[in-house]
């Protein structure tokens, strides 16, 4: 399995695109606790899906060509939503252990044949390129290559009733890591032969290329490429992170603006609360500036048009309605993007009425419109200093800014 002379090669001497990988990602990581975002494979660390950097550092390494990811038969979905990827793989359904998962991700390969095949756990997200090249230049010799580090730790045997029955040297110990790496069809052709005979209790695929008799190296392992098993690890991992590059949360903001005229009437209706004045707003609903403009800056979050799309003057069933239902749709259109409104900011520019003895009023009737906290809402009212139609008391103005958090962070 040396290289052909004559073969496009990598930087560092390895076959460009001519590994394949299986990542095995089906299992559902009980020992890491609970979580709403799914097994740990799906778990957000530094703002990334754990899979995602485990996929994207073979992606990204040009040796590597095509990539298998096993993943639990219900996770299509959570793969979907790890975040986009720099290139295409394939996926396959796992089976009930790793070892199973491993097999059907290999059995995948099977008409491609590659040469060398790396097999490497999906919640080790931080394996790097230099890694990577031992493993693929050790498998070149022939041999299957298993990365891993000394034991450093003394080790103790102990009984069923934790009695320590006596300290294991530990010279030659080695902590086996992933990636594995194999000829392909010597390591297939194992797990095959383990699949017949009925083994599934192999805890790695050294120790099942070990059982066929295939030998197996240790190259130098990383301690940066850790396994997250439990809870502790991905916060360890999170923490790791934080001092890396920044994922921004995907924080979207929204402004609006409307203005109406006056006509005579008895009241003004403001951010949901009719106050008394010696004249009214003109408009086709019931004129209130400050929802209008919050319904744009709403809808401005994502991208779905303004208020005239949604509710156009020219239709007659809007005509006179109470401006909270706009509000409370363009809500409705954020959190079925999965938005969450963090804040709403309005400010009325008028001479008169007065604003100051409402603003508490406004504030509640906002708060259950928009279903946040009063603090999360901020109603200013300012005068124009008699300048403008604002200034002669022709009309009111309002501007409105909303503050939303989307799933996911903010693009590169």
């Amino acid at each position: 399995m040396r290289l052909d002379m004559g073969e496009k090669t990598t930087e560092s001497g390895l076959p460009e695109g001519k590994v394949a990988v299986v990542i095995v990602a089906a299992g559902r990581g009980e020992r890491a606790g609970q979580s709403a975002e799914g097994p740990k494979q799906y778990r957000r660390i530094g703002g990334r899906a754990v899979i995602h950097r485990t996929i994207e550092a073979f992606a990204s390494h040009p040796a590597i060509g095509s990539i298998v990811v096993a993943i639990h038969p219900d996770d299509g979905e959570l793969l979907s939503a790890s975040g986009k990827y720099s290139r295409a793989f394939i996926v396959v359904p796992g089976g009930p252990t790793r070892q199973e998962s491993t097999r059907l991700a290999l059995s995948a390969l099977a008409d491609e044949k590659p040469g060398i095949v790396l097999i490497h756990d999906g919640v080790r997200p931080f394996v790097d390129a230099a890694l990577i090249d031992r493993v693929v230049a050790s498998v070149d010799a022939g041999h299957g290559a298993l990365p891993a580090l000394p034991v450093s730790d003394t080790l103790k045997r102990a009984a069923a009733d934790t009695t320590i029955l006596e300290t294991v040297p530990r010279a030659h110990l080695h902590a086996a890591q992933t990636p594995q790496g194999f000829p392909f069809g010597l390591i297939l052709s194992a797990h095959d032969a383990a699949h017949a005979a009925g083994r599934d209790d192999f805890t790695d695929d050294a120790a099942i290329a070990e059982w066929a008799g295939l030998p197996v190296k240790v190259v130098l392992g990383s301690p940066d490429n850790v396994k997250l098993t439990w809870a502790r690890d991905i916060a360890m991992a999170n923490e790791r992170l934080s001092g890396g590059p920044a994922a921004f949360p995907d924080v979207r903001t929204g402004n609006g603006y409307d203005v109406h005229s006056f006509e005579p009437g008895d009241h003004v209706t403001l951010c949901g609360v009719a106050i008394p004045h010696t004249k009214k707003l003109n408009g086709h609903s019931d004129a209130d500036v400050g929802l209008h403009a919050l319904t744009d800056a709403l809808l401005a979050t994502c991208g779905a048009g303004d208020i005239g799309t949604h509710f156009p003057p020219s239709d007659p069933q809007w005509k006179g309605v109470a401006s909270h239902i706009f509000v409370e749709h363009a809500a409705s259109i954020v959190r079925s993007k999965g938005g969450r409104i963090a804040n709403a900011d309005i400010t009325l520019i008028c001479e008169a009425p007065r604003v100051g003895p409402h603003r508490e009023a406004m504030t509640e009737a906002l708060s259950n419109m928009l279903g946040i906290a009063r603090e999360r809402i901020s109603i200013k009212a300012t005068t124009n200093e008699k300048l403008g139609f604002v200034g002669r008391e022709e009309g009111i103005a309002a501007i409105a800014t909303a503050s939303v958090i989307y799933p996911g962070e903010v693009p590169e």
